[in-house]
C-alpha cells in the first residue's frame, strides 16, 4: 500500500489485542487554491513572523510554545516535551463498550478512516472481532490520542463484507455539541391533518431512490472553476440564471397534491369518505407552502 498510516497502534478488548494502521479515508478533490496578491503590484503577499518586543523577523526554530498562566507570565513547553506526554491512547485504543450503531446521533461522527490490520501476523485477530461485531451489530468505542488532542472514536465493520476491513470515526465529545433545546424551543405543535400527512409520505415515497454518491457534485468549485477559466481565457464571465420570481403561498394541501401529481407514475385514487364522520376539504386560507411551476418559474393560483 502505497499511502502512508495516519497513525498506528494496537485495539485491545480486554485481554485480546491485535495491531492496525489508519489511513485518512476523505481528500479534497479539484480544490481550487487562492493566493493573496498586491493589488498595486501584483505580486504575492508574504508574512513574517516578528518578535513583539523589537519587530526583528524569528525563523521556526526560534519558536517555541508558552502557555500564559498570569497576565504577561508564560511557561514554555518544548516539542518533546508534549512527544513524551502519558496517554496511553497514543498507541492502544481500548475499547471501553460497544453499543448498537443507531444508539449514536449522526452529530457526533466527524471524520472517517480505514482499519486495515498491521501485517499478515494480526490478520487473524482482526477478522475474528470483525466478524463478531457484525454478526452482533455492534461498534465498539474507546479513545486515540493524535493531533495534539485525544479523540473519542467509534470503529465498525465496513458494510461491504467483500472488502474486509473496518472503519474508524472520530467523534465529538458531548460537551462539544451546542444543546438543541435553545434553537428549537421556538418550534410550536401544530395538528397534523391525516389527508395532508398521506400526501407528504406518498410524495417522499416518490422521490425516494438508492444512495448514488457520484450523482452530487460541488455546484460551487464548478462554477467558480468556470470562472477562473473565463478569465484565464478572456472569455465572457459566466452569469448567473434569472431567479425565478417570487411565489405566492397557496393551500398546502393544494400544493402536495400537485407535487405528487408533477410525477408520472399514476396517484392512488382516494378512498370515498365516510358519511359519517367525514372531514371537508381544507380551507384555501391555510397558508404556508409555495408551489412554482417549473415551466415557467412563475407562481400558480390553486383553483
Amino acid at each position: 500500500m502505497a499511502a502512508r498510516p495516519y497513525w498506528s497502534g494496537h485495539i485491545q478488548i480486554s485481554l485480546v489485542s491485535f495491531g492496525v494502521k489508519l489511513f485518512t479515508a476523505t481528500e479534497t478533490k479539484n480544490e481550487i487554491r487562492f493566493h493573496q496578491l498586491s493589488r498595486k503590484t501584483g505580486e504575492r503577499v508574504k508574512y513574517q513572523k516578528t518578535s513583539a518586543a523589537d519587530e526583528s523577523p524569528l525563523e521556526t526554530s526560534d519558536i517555541v510554545k508558552g502557555y500564559e498562566y498570569s497576565k504577561g507570565q508564560y511557561v514554555t513547553i518544548e516539542p518533546e516535551e508534549i512527544a513524551n506526554l502519558r496517554v496511553p491512547s497514543r498507541e492502544t485504543v481500548e475499547v471501553a463498550q460497544f453499543v448498537d450503531a443507531e444508539e449514536i446521533d449522526p452529530e457526533f461522527f466527524e471524520k472517517p478512516y480505514f482499519v486495515v490490520p498491521d501485517g499478515t501476523a494480526q490478520a487473524e485477530a482482526f477478522a475474528v472481532v470483525r466478524r463478531a461485531m457484525k454478526d452482533t451489530k455492534k461498534i465498539a468505542l474507546g479513545k486515540i490520542a493524535f493531533s495534539g488532542r485525544e479523540h473519542l472514536v467509534a470503529i465498525a465493520p465496513t458494510s461491504d463484507d467483500s472488502l474486509g476491513g473496518m472503519m474508524a470515526y472520530i467523534m465529538r465529545y458531548e460537551e462539544e455539541l451546542r444543546n438543541p433545546a435553545e434553537y428549537f424551543a421556538e418550534i410550536k405543535p401544530v395538528a397534523i391533518e391525516e389527508d395532508q400527512l398521506g400526501l407528504a409520505k406518498e410524495l417522499i415515497k416518490r422521490k425516494s431512490a438508492k444512495f448514488q454518491p457520484e450523482k452530487f457534485k460541488d455546484g460551487y468549485e464548478v462554477a467558480l472553476r468556470e470562472l477562473v477559466e473565463a478569465k484565464v481565457q478572456n472569455a465572457p464571465i459566466p452569469r448567473p440564471e434569472t431567479a425565478p420570481q417570487s411565489a405566492k403561498v397557496i393551500n398546502l394541501m393544494d400544493a402536495l397534491r400537485k407535487s405528487v401529481q408533477a410525477d408520472q407514475s399514476p396517484v392512488p385514487k382516494k378512498q370515498p369518505a365516510r358519511a359519517t364522520g367525514a372531514k371537508a376539504p381544507p380551507s384555501a386560507a391555510k397558508k404556508g407552502i409555495a408551489l412554482v411551476n417549473g415551466k415557467s418559474g412563475k407562481a400558480r393560483k390553486s383553483a
